[in-house]
């Protein structure tokens, strides 16, 4: 079955910067349009990046402050997130789209402090 695993997370303070990973299985990687969201307390959940093919789409809030990468032969996606704000805070989830159906992984705390 798809399964997908984040981590990286933690407590940073504002200007801080973190790695996220997400780690998928069960499905071929390379076929899948990944993405990543996050949901900070109180707010629906937002993409905060993604591709598809060659292109890579960011949110407003997060452009220039962070780069999104695979490596589709260790199955892994990478959310690299540089100067950090408070309101950078939330769940961080990794989002498959594999074969028109999609799939969540369990989420990894981003927790920025000023």
């Amino acid at each position: 079955q798809v399964q997908l695993a984040e981590s990286g997370g933690g407590s940073v303070q504002s200007g801080g910067s973190l790695r996220l990973s997400c780690v998928g299985s069960g499905f071929t990687f390379s076929h899948a349009v990944m993405s990543w969201y996050r949901q900070g307390s109180g707010w629906e959940r937002e993409l905060v990046a993604g591709n598809i093919g060659v292109t890579t789409t960011y949110a407003d809030s997060v452009k220039g402050r962070s780069t999104y990468s695979r490596d589709d032969a260790k199955n892994t996606m990478y959310l690299q997130m540089d100067n950090l704000k408070p309101e950078d805070t939330g769940v961080y989830f990794c989002y498959a789209n594999v074969g028109a159906k999609g799939y969540w992984g369990q989420g990894t705390q981003v927790t920025v402090s000023s």
